[in-house]
This record gives C-alpha cells, sequence and structure tokens, in this order.
C-alpha cells in the first residue's frame, strides 16, 4: 500500500491538494492512504519550506504548489 503525505498548515491549498491527492487515488485504483501532516516540525523535516507538498512513500514529489488529480495520479502508478 503507498502512503500519500500533504504537507501544510491547513490553509486552502492545502486542503484541495489533498481533495486532488484522494480522488488521485480512486481514479488511479491504487491502494493507497492519504493522510494529512500540519506538524510544522514533520514538515520540516522533509526539507519542505514552502506549502502545500505531496510526499509519496516518503519522498516529496511536488512543493510549493496545488497539483492536479491527473498529475498526482501519475505519480502513483
Amino acid at each position: 500500500m503507498k502512503l500519500v503525505q500533504v504537507l501544510g498548515p491547513g490553509c486552502s491549498k492545502c486542503e484541495t491538494l489533498k481533495k486532488n491527492a484522494e480522488q488521485a487515488v480512486k481514479q488511479a485504483g491504487v491502494e493507497a492512504m492519504v493522510e494529512k501532516i500540519s506538524d510544522i516540525n514533520v514538515i520540516t523535516g522533509f526539507g519542505v519550506m514552502m506549502t502545500p507538498a505531496l510526499v509519496v512513500d516518503g519522498e516529496v514529489k511536488i512543493v510549493g504548489r496545488v497539483a492536479s488529480a491527473d498529475e498526482i495520479q501519475k505519480l502513483l502508478v
């Protein structure tokens, strides 16, 4: 199972990225858990200084912007 993490303090862009990630998981048909991380210490632990950010299986994939569901889906397959 893949782990998809959305990093951000809880702004509207972060929430949109989380929704897009959840939609991408459904579209891709993969087993994945989407979680939201708002703890700044965890976020900076990934080396992320600009949010929102998307992490797939521990690897930072997107930083500082909201990716579309289609773009995220390509990262999952």
